[in-house]
């Protein structure tokens, strides 16, 4: 049985006609950014009208204290995350090795460290000297300076984290790069370092940044055995002036510039690894923005 010429033709008509999308209202969103943005602008106008000088906090946010104390805390954390990656990554090994001493003594230490507040570390090395007044046949307050106080206390804490991370990294490669590796003579250790790490970066690097990130703000905790870090810097202006408030927003605005720019790091760095396991690449910051103002000039009838 054929179709009718007249019938065929009203269905190509049919299929050609542009179909017309509609958006749905969405008017409880509407409604949450409307609220949102009343509670903001409430919050703004209580700053803006509280008893804080803000003018002395713009004065004081490039004060040669604040940036010294500023580039005091990168330093810190700088050096205590290569620390606790670079203890990490033994510990982690450690763990996951056949020996049942070395993973035993691997998984003590992860234990400690981890269930114990680094800002308790910190005070323990800060005051070794009460019970170790002498170590290596010199005064301990000589060898436990205030720097070597914070790196002992954030990197040796941060190394348990970082040991879980890689460990998680490297258990998700497949045990078949290992075997395969094995089977074409490579030692132990070269297969790690050339198969399985490489590997494993991807799964590594984004808690790493998150770690590194939240290691800017931990360094914080550094003020208390006396680092002159950022926090410490502003703690002996406002004792002067009792600027108080105005210096604490002072060092607000360095922490935020700092957690800002390596945010952007991590995720370009997280967007390289990806490369090798998602077809498509999230968009850039950039691409974002150019996908959004083409969106916003595209043609009304363009659907």
């Amino acid at each position: 049985m054929t179709t009718p010429p007249e019938a065929g033709a009203d269905k190509q008509s049919v299929k050609r006609q542009p179909i017309k999308a509609i958006p749905v209202p969405h008017y409880g969103r509407w409604a949450a950014a409307v609220v949102v943005l009343i509670g903001l602008g409430f919050l703004v106008k209580a700053f803006m009208d509280a008893k804080i000088q803000w003018s002395m906090t713009g004065d004081y946010l490039f004060d040669e204290q604040i940036v010294k104390g500023a580039g005091n805390t990168l330093l810190i954390s700088l050096v205590a995350m290569l620390l606790g990656l670079v203890l990490g990554v033994v510990l982690a090994v450690m763990r996951l090795s056949g020996n049942p001493v070395t993973s035993t003594v691997a998984s003590l230490y992860i234990w400690f460290f981890r269930g114990t507040p680094v800002l308790v570390q910190l005070l323990i090395w800060g005051n070794l000297a009460l019970v170790f007044p002498t170590l290596f046949g010199q005064n301990t307050n000589d060898l436990i300076t205030p720097f070597m106080a914070a790196l002992l206390g954030l990197g040796l804490n941060e190394a348990a984290y970082m040991a879980e991370i890689v460990r998680s990294g490297i258990q998700s490669v497949d045990d078949g790069q290992t075997e395969a590796a094995h089977a074409l003579g490579m030692s132990k250790g070269r297969t790690l370092r050339r198969i399985v790490l490489p590997q494993a970066m991807r799964v590594i690097v984004p808690p790493t940044g998150n770690e590194f990130i939240n290691m800017l703000k931990t360094s914080s905790l550094a003020s208390l055995v006396v680092y002159p870090e950022l926090l410490q810097k502003a703690k002996d202006v406002y004792t002067n002036n009792l600027a108080v408030m105005e210096l604490l927003f002072a060092a607000c605005f360095w922490y935020l510039l700092l957690t800002t720019v390596f945010s952007i790091g991590q995720y370009y760095l997280e967007r390289r690894f990806a490369r090798g396991s998602s077809r498509a690449l999230p968009p850039t910051p950039l691409q974002r923005i150019k996908t959004n103002l083409t969106a916003v000039r595209r043609p009304k009838g363009q659907v």
